[in-house]
């Protein structure tokens, strides 16, 4: 009876973050009136957002932390890394495409464990490096092995954005710097606010 009231608690836990997650996630990117056609629509999965180019979008990259730059013109700007009380790091971010024509996210993005790999396209490949502490942080998965991370991602058109965010297991409170890394892309470092 413990061990089955502990796994409902966790899985309980981990379902209350991912919806605060989101839930704060859907509050910053919703537009502010003026009857605007290309204003984004309110969304339960910020996977499946239109990522159309808005000006919540762009007032992000005012607070940039980090570029890190893919192929073909598939970048990931990093706008922010927040540690919280509860032991975990989000962060998060937009996928943007520089490029002149679409493209189809990479799977590889995702990672090669097999438990990650069977929920399909995500960010479960993302890491974290605390060089002061010599860590390597993995993104955080709940009970069912799906990674805590923007999940469903296929393609993006040219020009478009797309929310996305990662969550790991907090470094250490004197931690402040952190690399980010994601297969086949340059690694940035981000500051951790919190």
């Amino acid at each position: 009876m413990s061990v089955r009231f502990t796994a409902k608690a966790r899985r309980g836990m981990v379902a209350l973050a991912v919806a605060a997650g989101l839930a704060v996630g859907v509050a910053g990117c919703g537009g502010g009136g003026g009857g605007d056609d290309k204003s984004p629509k309110a969304s339960a999965s910020a996977s499946k957002s239109s990522g159309s180019n808005t000006n919540a979008q762009e007032g992000q990259s005012d607070n940039l932390l980090a570029e890190l730059k893919g192929e073909d013109g598939l970048q990931l700007q990093i706008t922010s890394a927040d540690r919280d009380s509860g032991g975990f790091l989000t962060v998060n971010g937009v996928f943007k495409n520089d490029g002149s024509q679409s493209l189809v996210i990479p799977s590889i993005l995702r990672g090669d464990e097999t438990e990650i790999v069977q929920h399909g396209t995500s960010l479960g490949g993302a890491t974290l490096v605390d060089s002061k502490g010599k860590k390597r942080y993995y993104v955080l998965r709940d009970t069912d092995g799906r990674p805590l991370t923007t999940t469903g991602l296929s393609t993006i058109q040219a020009g478009q954005t797309i929310p996305v965010f990662m969550q790991f297991p907090a470094p250490p409170a004197d931690t402040a710097d952190v690399t980010l890394q994601l297969p086949t892309f340059s690694s940035g470092t981000i500051k951790i606010s919190g």
